[in-house]
């Protein structure tokens, strides 16, 4: 009877699952918290029926559908239409001081958890009244998310079912406004998907290619360790505009070289540039 591995050899394995997604596919998730890497990888195992991390490697290397099944599940899950209430309630307070008195706003949405996340931020930039000036940089890890971000649709059914959650948020009306037909599902209006620009980005090797008043990265960064999460602060630093705003998952760390230039804000883990 084959047995599970024990934690030394498991930790082994991880570490050569997560070179072989980097040799093969390009993928570095070396910088992660392994707690979050190996919660996520068992969920692979348990639906592919597999009892070890080197059986999954096994199928990563030479399977393309068990390789993608192990990327999407350690990139950001995918969002749905204002499911995170308080960070949609958070957003419309923040987007107006963040925007307003900029000549071309940008926001960028880092590692995007796909479509409806950046649909979320596009409708309530609308009830603000800032979407007309307003441009939204959404970027996501790999070329399927791209790809099913930029052909997303939903269902009549789904659009209803996401109604309570808008007006929860402090929509008003009604959120179909927002949607067309597209055959028979529905897409966002194109007033609203001109303003959301898709493209692939990679948070752990790529550099900042733009200037924006307000970056959002509320899920990717619970997973990253340490020296990868500084990375990328560093990233978002070089980004953002003088009094731009932040939004991460918890507040930049007191003893943290960047802390000076940031003022805290009333809303939990977001905050302003002010150096």
């Amino acid at each position: 009877m084959l047995r599970e591995a024990t934690p030394e050899v498991e930790a082994l394995e991880l570490e050569l699952l997560l070179e072989a997604l980097l040799q093969r596919y390009g993928y570095d998730f070396r910088g992660h918290e392994r707690a979050a890497l190996r919660r996520k990888l068992r969920a692979v195992m348990r639906q592919r029926g597999l009892r070890t991390l080197s059986q999954l490697q096994d199928r990563v290397l030479h399977e393309p559908g068990a390789a993608s099944s192990a990327l999407r599940a350690l990139h950001v899950p995918p969002a749905t239409l204002f499911d995170d209430i308080d960070e949609a309630r958070q957003l419309r307070q923040l987007v107006g001081a963040s925007l307003r008195g900029a000549a071309l706003p940008r926001i960028w949405l880092a590692d995007c958890a796909g479509a409806e996340q950046a649909w979320t931020l596009a409708i309530i930039l609308a009830d603000e009244g800032l979407l007309e000036q307003t441009e939204i940089h959404a970027t996501v890890a790999s070329d399927e998310l791209l790809a099913e971000a930029q052909d997303a649709t939903i269902t009549q059914e789904q659009l209803a079912n996401y109604q309570a959650g808008y007006a929860r948020s402090g929509g008003q009306g009604e959120l179909s406004r927002y949607f067309a037909a597209s055959g028979k599902r529905l897409a966002p209006t194109v007033a609203l998907r001109s303003h959301i620009t898709w493209a692939q980005y990679n948070l752990v090797t790529d550099a900042s290619f733009n200037e924006f008043n307000l970056i959002v990265c509320r899920r990717a960064l619970p997973d990253f360790g340490p020296v990868l999460r500084q990375r990328v602060l560093n990233l978002f630093h070089g980004s953002l505009a003088p009094f731009g705003i932040l939004g991460l998952d918890r507040a930049i760390d007191a003893a943290d070289a960047l802390a000076p230039h940031y003022a805290a804000m009333p809303q939990p883990g977001w905050c302003r540039r002010i150096a």
